[in-house]
């Protein structure tokens, strides 16, 4: 099981298409569970980020796998994140990336991560990252099972 956290919502509408196709394609391989929380339009980024992990917690199990989303992460190429992915399923049945809000994850979240994956290090909107992190996951099990997808 794949769980993403994402701190905000999706609000156009083809974002949230493009979540919705990569859910479907998703649904081959694994189960998915996408919980967004709210994120704090305060601009005070200490309180922000304490509201937005205390919302992260009480949706994180302890037998989580946890993978931050962070640009202080590991970067991947394709291939390899895929293996990742094939590894961290064969140790854990509970595979949840956090994506943070505006001001990032709190110290908190980033401490409780078994990995730190970055993607780049520039930085996307969340939400786009949101879909960037689907595709990823959906190209890493086409590659695993040998299908036509990854060039």
């Amino acid at each position: 099981m794949i769980k993403i956290i994402c701190v905000g919502k999706l609000k156009e509408t083809y974002l949230r298409e493009a979540l919705e196709e990569y859910q479907k394609r998703l649904s081959k391989y694994t189960n998915l569970e996408i919980i967004e929380l709210q994120d704090e339009g305060i601009e005070d980024k200490v309180v922000a980020l304490k509201k937005e992990e205390e919302r992260i917690l009480k949706v994180l199990s302890p037998k989580d796998y946890v993978v931050t989303l962070e640009i202080e992460g590991k970067e991947y190429d394709s291939i390899t994140f895929s293996k990742k992915i094939e590894t961290w399923f064969i140790q854990n049945s509970n595979l949840t990336f956090i994506i943070g809000g505006s001001y990032g994850l709190s110290d908190t979240i980033k401490n409780r991560s078994n990995e730190k994956v970055s993607f780049s290090k520039m930085t996307f909107p969340h939400q786009l990252f949101r879909i960037l992190l689907l595709e990823q996951l959906y190209r890493g099990f086409k590659i695993s099972k040998n299908e036509s997808y990854h060039k």
